[in-house]
């Protein structure tokens, strides 16, 4: 087998570790790729996390135990989360975006890869530490958000639909109260959560929370634990208080003359 450099094994352990947030990895695996010994991987690991934490990128922990290892989790420097929200909500203030109906218009938001990157990093790292199994979300446009952050936090995505799905199997259908104060279905697949798993909610918009509560009671008929709520964009209203601890990275403050709201930050982020 060939030898490899160190800056060699750096630049492709950086890769790997970087594709697959959240996954252990164990020294013998990164030993059979390059042929090396532990000590000499151990020594690259250490050069490696001092390095990703030196430039705020993210921290390479050590997972102790029979199956440990090493896991790479995406962190973002302090104030740099906040600089890329603040970026968007500059955008959204823009003139022309409310629609008709009051919504404001932000797919545009939604569909862009480095700021849906960026907005997912900062809500993984707050779910780092709360071992959540799975990410949670309802079509369709939360779903981008969504992925990447199950993406960060190695766990599967769930996707609850308005209708069951015949190549989903058997489903648990509840029906919810709308935002708009409406009667809507909720279905999710009967082999897409396991009891007792515990689940993180995103979702791209809240404003009365009717959504968020359907997505509640539909972990409730799977007897999971929702362990946290997170939007996107929510509007600033005491009246949409939910039963789970909800955080939101940009709040919407309407100010009812159809002008385009004042939107900022959310004050939990760094």
């Amino acid at each position: 087998m060939d030898k490899y450099k160190r800056n060699e094994r750096l630049a492709v352990m950086s890769q790997v570790l970087a594709d697959n947030p959240n996954r252990i990895f164990t020294l013998s695996h990164f030993c059979e790729m390059f042929g090396a010994a532990k000590s000499t991987v151990s020594e690259d690991t250490a050069i490696l996390s001092r390095t990703l934490k030196e430039f705020g990128i993210g921290t390479l922990e050590t997972v102790t135990g029979a199956s440990g290892g090493m896991r790479f989790r995406p962190m973002t420097q302090p104030g740099t989360g906040r600089r890329l929200l603040e970026n968007i909500c500059d955008q959204l203030k823009t003139p022309g975006r409310i629609l008709p109906g009051g919504y404001l218009y932000f797919s545009d938001i939604l569909s862009d890869p480095t700021m849906v990157r960026g907005m997912s990093r900062v809500i993984a790292a707050e779910y780092y530490e709360k071992s959540i199994d799975f990410v949670l979300t309802m079509e369709t446009k939360g779903i981008p958000v969504a992925l990447m952050t199950a993406e960060a936090l190695h766990v599967p995505l769930l996707i609850a639909r308005r209708s069951s799905k015949v190549y989903e199997g058997s489903a648990v259908n509840i029906n919810y109260v709308s935002g708009h104060g409406g009667i809507e279905t909720m279905s999710l697949s009967r082999r897409a959560a396991r009891e007792g798993s515990t689940a993180l909610i995103v979702d791209d918009f809240m404003r009365g929370g009717g959504t968020a509560r359907g997505m509640i009671s539909l972990m409730e008929e799977f007897r999971c634990r929702v362990e946290g709520i997170c939007f996107v964009l929510s509007t600033e209203s005491s009246e949409q208080r939910l039963p789970v601890c909800e955080k939101s990275l940009m709040v919407m403050r309407e100010n009812g003359r159809g002008e385009t709201p004042d939107i900022v930050v959310g004050d939990w982020v760094k």
